[in-house]
């Protein structure tokens, strides 16, 4: 018969015995001469013997997971979404990261437990198709100083030839919450007009020229769902820094409501559950927080040179009646860049010389040249042109433009979350689980973080997971599924992902 004692009763036991031991060996007196003798060695075995059954006993009892897919039905798992949920990454939907897909590592979980196969729109290409993808590696700056940085791959992308059968990734790159319904988004003839009535990734599977979106996720008749859309609602707006052009403004908060609403309540329509996810906040992704705001680094010799041309600039001003203090103050080490100011109190001035320095909390894009800052004065002083040189608007998200994007994702999360709660549906909180990756999640030893490139997460883009982080994306979705449906779906292994090559 096996003996089965507690971890704590254990702990009592062996301090008991060593206990035991002290004072057996102290009652025996013991002197090396009479070590061997018979009390001394009876002392010994019965200590010994002791020990033995004690740790038999105390060896850890470990419970096997149970895989369970508890009250969801997983048989036809369908995705719906947009960028994310295909699979884009490093700038393309190219093979592999379409293969490694959140979605698509949620349904081989799903397998586990009676999930069915889950069909994408397979890319064939590994460089990518429409648009070719970046790549890590060596390559020369303005200065001629060589480091890694990303590139474009080399090859040739994939045309849009239609891959001709149904599917179970319904995700989109470029859609936003009310593409989803509009007729003719996979018409191919609707890629040439102006604007664009179609989207050309949606043209490579629609079922039909004419059919939405959702005409297609409800014709598969999925029995469990995932919906994570209204990200692109604001992330054009945010991309475009805050520039509002065509196309790129923010989906206003009342009509996401009654779009996202509706979306929810088609899919639930049939009996089937899913899980929603809510929107992060996309001023903490890479694409936003890489390129620090007090970036520009100067030696005590640059600092004086740039406050003096600064002083010139002001001597100018007031050389012509117009009397401006920018009051810049450069120093050694870390400073603020200098940015175009869209609210300069001087309307009259030029556009050069209307600018300031950025504040902490403002926010310069991934996509801001960097060769024309370390060579050719932007984000400083341009002396070619002995001008001012301030980052360009559409390279700023300054502190006005900040509040309306967070504005925006409280609000539509308030919405999403109403939704999953009105439906009984499980909600993976995104918002939170990004804010928490900022400083770092473990995952078999090995910290995963938002930082670029090196956390671990992000692509080459700064805006879209790398495969390890549809991976941990994928576990977010699992635990929220796990927890709303009592449910034992197991957890994909994040460490057998592959992150960003390195060269």
């Amino acid at each position: 018969m096996a003996w089965k004692v507690s971890g704590h009763t254990c702990q009592l036991i062996l301090l008991a015995s060593i206990a035991a031991l002290l004072r057996s060996l102290e009652s025996v007196s013991i002197i090396v001469s009479n070590l061997n003798s018979p009390s001394i060695m009876k002392t010994r075995i019965l200590i010994f013997a002791i020990f033995s059954v004690v740790l038999v006993a105390c060896q850890p009892e470990i419970d096997e997971f149970q895989a369970s897919k508890g009250n969801a039905d997983f048989t036809k798992y369908v995705a719906i979404g947009n960028s994310l949920t295909s699979g884009y990454a490093d700038a393309a939907l190219y093979h592999s990261a379409q293969a490694n897909s959140y979605p698509a590592i949620m349904a081989a979980q799903f397998a586990k437990v009676g999930g069915g196969n889950f069909i994408q729109p397979v890319v064939n290409s590994e460089y990518g198709v429409l648009s070719g993808k970046r790549v890590l590696d060596f390559a020369a700056d303005c200065k001629g100083v060589v480091g890694l940085s990303p590139v474009p791959a080399t090859g040739s992308p994939e045309g849009l030839a239609h891959v001709g059968y149904a599917v179970n990734n319904f995700g989109v790159p470029g859609a936003k919450s009310y593409h989803l319904l509009a007729q003719n988004y996979g018409n191919p003839a609707g890629l040439v007009t102006t604007p664009m009535t179609a989207n050309p990734y949606f043209v490579r599977f629609a079922s039909s020229p004419s059919i939405s979106v959702m005409e297609d996720v409800m014709a598969a008749q999925g029995t469990f769902f995932s919906l994570w859309v209204g990200n692109n609602d604001i992330l054009g707006y945010a991309t475009a820094g805050g520039e509002n052009t065509q196309g790129d403004s923010i989906t206003p908060v009342n009509f996401f409501s009654v779009i996202y609403n509706g979306l929810v309540s088609t899919l639930t329509s049939t009996g089937a559950k899913g899980v929603l996810a809510n929107i992060p906040d996309i001023t903490e992704i890479p694409f936003f927080t890489t390129v620090t705001y007090n970036g520009l680094v100067l030696t005590a010799e640059q600092a004086v040179q740039l406050n003096g041309a600064y002083a010139q600039v002001e001597a100018y001003l007031a050389s012509i009646g117009v009397p401006y203090q920018y009051n810049f103050n450069f120093q050694a080490g870390a400073n603020a860049f200098v940015i175009e100011d869209r609210n300069f109190p001087i309307a009259a001035l030029p556009k050069a010389l209307k600018v300031r320095q950025i504040q902490p909390g403002e926010l310069i894009l991934l996509t801001v040249p960097q060769d024309s800052m370390k060579c050719y004065g932007m984000g400083s002083f341009s002396t070619a042109a002995l001008m001012p040189f301030g980052i360009p608007q559409n390279y700023v998200l300054d502190a006005q433009e900040v509040a309306i994007i967070n504005n925006a994702t409280a609000a539509y999360n308030v919405v999403i979350k109403a939704a999953a709660e009105s439906k009984g549906l499980a909600l993976a909180d995104m918002n939170s689980h990004l804010r928490n990756l900022k400083s770092g999640l473990i995952y078999d030893g090995l910290t995963f973080t938002t930082t670029f490139v090196t956390g671990g997460v992000f692509s080459l883009d700064g805006v879209h997971l790398n495969q390890q982080g549809a991976a941990v994306v994928a576990n977010f979705f699992i635990d929220a599924i796990n927890k709303t449906y009592s449910a034992s779906v197991p957890k994909a292994e994040v460490t057998q992902y592959p992150g960003i090559l390195f060269p």
